[in-house]
């Protein structure tokens, strides 16, 4: 129940429809006895400043979530940002303070890589290739680097985004093997579709999953349907795989103390949850 007392979390995207943390947020605070709720909001690019600027002036706002496609635009928007948003290049959550100032953070890297890990991959010294440098893309790969993989290629269909990318990573992880400008999945340990490629019927794969080895471990972002095209074929090569639902349980217990809601577990999380395709 939606209270005068309400604390609001903003959820800011564009389109909304594929949105699936409100399903898993709003549950677990009903359940706590948490007056809060995540709330969609659609922003197109052109209007987003002024929407984010807006926003904030409310006084029962806590912060927001930030997904596509407005992850890299946030950064120039915030007062303050943490190392990984800095590296990402990207921003997927907002805190305002108390003083009215807003603090960015980056989450969506440490949720894919508690996934992976919690599935058995091993990542120190593993070769990666991560296909898509937006703002998924680029904190997935800033938080590979800092779990020690050797290896990452990157991927991108702005090849001076993929660029830029590995740029940075040279910059803080001078001792990892950064490739650019090629999507061949084979010789990887592990391959991640950081594109928005399966959200709809008929998109192109972004890999040719014909070329993975069975013993590679495939990843994904996409979360408008579970199982992907991708996944699905990685699936039939004999490959692990990770949908993009798990990246999201992963990282939203470090959202909940990020906003000041206590601790919470992504098996808790799960069960409560009220997700739906």
């Amino acid at each position: 129940m939606i209270r005068g007392t309400t604390t609001l979390i903003a959820h800011l995207g564009y389109p909304t429809e594929a949105f699936k943390a409100p399903m898993i947020y709003n549950p677990w605070f009903e359940q706590a006895g948490i007056d809060a709720v995540v709330v969609p909001m659609g922003a197109k690019p052109e209007d987003y400043p002024q929407v984010l600027k807006s926003l904030f002036k409310l006084t029962n706002i806590r912060g927001a979530l930030i997904t596509m496609p407005h992850k890299v635009s946030t950064v120039a928007l915030l007062d303050e940002c943490t190392p990984a948003v800095e590296i990402a290049g990207a921003c997927n959550a907002i805190l305002r303070r108390p003083d009215g100032s807003l603090l960015g953070d980056m989450f969506d890297g440490a949720g894919f890589v508690r996934g992976v890990v919690r599935k058995g991959l091993q990542l120190a010294g593993a070769r990666v290739l991560v296909v898509g440098s937006g703002g998924v893309g680029s904190a997935i790969a800033a938080s590979l680097a800092a779990a020690g993989i050797g290896a990452i290629g990157l991927h991108d269909v702005h090849p001076a985004s993929a660029e830029a990318l590995g740029a940075r990573l040279r910059k803080f992880y001078p001792a990892l093997q950064v490739g650019t400008g090629s999507n061949d999945p084979a010789g990887y340990d592990l391959v991640v579709n950081a594109t928005p490629l399966g959200m709809n019927d008929g998109d192109a794969l972004p890999v040719d999953v014909a070329r993975m080895a069975p013993s590679t471990f495939a990843g994904e972002v996409v979360m408008k349907k579970e199982m992907t095209a991708f996944l699905r074929a990685a699936q039939a090569r004999g490959c692990k795989v990770q949908v993009g639902s798990d990246m999201l349980f992963e990282q939203i217990p470090a959202y909940l103390e990020f906003f000041g809601f206590g601790a919470a577990t992504p098996e808790a999380l799960r069960s409560v949850a009220r997700l739906s395709y």
